[in-house]
């Protein structure tokens, strides 16, 4: 396919000078997108603190209900996303960011306004918008040499920025006793402006220029032509990767939506800040990890070992668990080590993983196809096992249900990933004419 000369190389001497100096750049795009992505949890996560306790609803939990119906608005905007971010105009990204988060805080008005569990709808239709913002985002960020840092800093917002979230949902009810209906519009208040500065900042960057394009391939619009051809080519490679997200998107999942109940088991009921200060801990560490991928030029090589993380990652989150099961380590600390290794596992697909894949056999496409694809699968089945969770009857503590999560999604995803280095060893071989050790 031929390289466009315009738009998506701009010459150096139309650039403000923030534009000119490389570092600047990366700097300024990496804050933007960590802010609006962190704003954007701002609208998804604070609800979860809350109890719901005085509601059921069809004999279920109405807190599940809401956790259910949010992923459910969630999964189907993954789907829809498959299409839609894959064939989207880069020009059209910052007012498709800010229709989305509008719509999401005016669910969660309705939310407050309409009477349980009239409002569980409400749930459903805040996921719908919401699950388009990493697409739109991230559409920036791709392509470039130094797609990994930024991408590195716009995924350590999931974790940084649902602690934060939830800490600021927290606060609302301790500090000024918001009730849980209205606490997620109140939080999302709090949101909107620095969101909204962030946009349109980062609406002003400059596409990849012809440096970036020489090393990561050009990324363009994909036609559903493009599309069926991709897959005919990577589907055999993509269904091991597909279903290891699938399950790393269940336990994070959980983790996130559950997390208050499991730290008010083990001692942390009233402390608002518990979110904040072990995801900021896990978001530095994670960053510093995956961003050092920048460092490998060489795309296949990253992309081999981007797999070796992931698997460094569950190893991480099974050996914590033992320990706390032996009791050498206490609950914060399993906590700690755990959520950081199953960040480990997930977040590299988010910025690193399907970067480098692109990358590697010189596809002219972009990441949102084939990221899309696999977050419409986890999404798809985190609500499965909520719903299983709730219909099949058997008494569990949430320290033996993360127990058997972690087990079960470290030795599962090691056996996927290994399935998949194979696979595309032999894939690389006859695609790029090149033999691999």
């Amino acid at each position: 396919m031929p390289v466009p000369a315009a738009p998506y190389i701009t010459e150096t001497n139309t650039r403000i000078w923030w534009q000119r100096s490389p570092l600047v750049l990366v700097v300024y795009m990496s804050l933007c997108a960590f802010v609006i992505y962190s704003c954007m949890y701002g609208f998804r996560k604070p609800y979860t603190v809350g109890e719901y306790s005085s509601t059921t609803f069809l004999g279920i939990s109405f807190k599940v209900c809401l956790v259910i119906a949010q992923v459910l608005g969630y999964m189907c905007s993954k789907f829809y996303g498959i299409t839609f971010i894959s064939g989207l105009q880069p020009e059209r990204r910052a007012g498709y960011i800010l229709m989305c988060i509008g719509i999401a805080w005016a669910s969660l008005l309705l939310f407050a306004v309409i009477p349980p569990p009239y409002n569980m709808i409400c749930m459903f239709i805040n996921g719908l918008p919401l699950g388009m913002v990493f697409g739109l985002v991230f559409g920036y960020l791709e392509g470039r040499k130094t797609t990994e840092i930024m991408g590195a800093v716009l995924a350590s917002s999931f974790i940084f920025a649902s602690g934060l979230a939830k800490s600021v949902g927290k606060w609302l009810q301790l500090e000024w006793h918001i009730a849980d209906w209205w606490m997620p519009f109140a939080a999302g208040a709090i949101f909107v402006v620095p969101l909204m500065v962030s946009v349109h900042l980062l609406s002003k960057v400059p596409p990849p220029g012809a440096a970036d394009i020489a090393h990561r391939t050009i990324r363009l619009p994909m036609t559903g032509t493009e599309r069926k051809v991709f897959l005919k080519i990577f589907i055999s490679s993509l269904i091991p990767v597909v279903i290891a997200y699938a399950i790393f998107t269940i336990v994070r999942d959980f983790s996130e939506d559950f997390a208050n109940e499991l730290w008010t088991e083990t001692g942390y009921r009233n402390d608002a800040s518990i979110f904040a200060q072990v995801n900021t801990i896990i978001s530095v560490i994670v960053l510093a990890i995956m961003a050092s991928f920048f460092l490998i030029k060489d795309n296949y090589r990253a992309f081999r070992l981007s797999h070796y993380l992931v698997i460094a990652g569950l190893a991480a989150a099974m050996l914590a668990t033992y320990c706390f099961h032996q009791h050498w380590i206490n609950s914060f600390t399993w906590m700690l080590t755990a959520t950081t290794g199953l960040y480990l596992a997930y977040l590299p697909f988010n910025c690193l993983y399907f970067e480098r894949m692109l990358a590697t056999y010189k596809v002219n496409g972009n990441i949102g196809f084939v990221m899309y694809i696999a977050d419409a699968f986890g999404y798809l089945g985190t609500v499965a096992v909520l719903l299983i969770k709730e219909n099949i009857s058997f008494h569990y503590s949430w320290v033996n249900f993360f127990t058997f999560l972690f087990y079960a999604s470290g030795i599962t995803g090691t056996l996927l990933l290994l399935m998949s280095v194979n696979l595309h060893r032999k894939l690389y071989s006859v695609l790029c004419k090149k033999d691999q050790p």
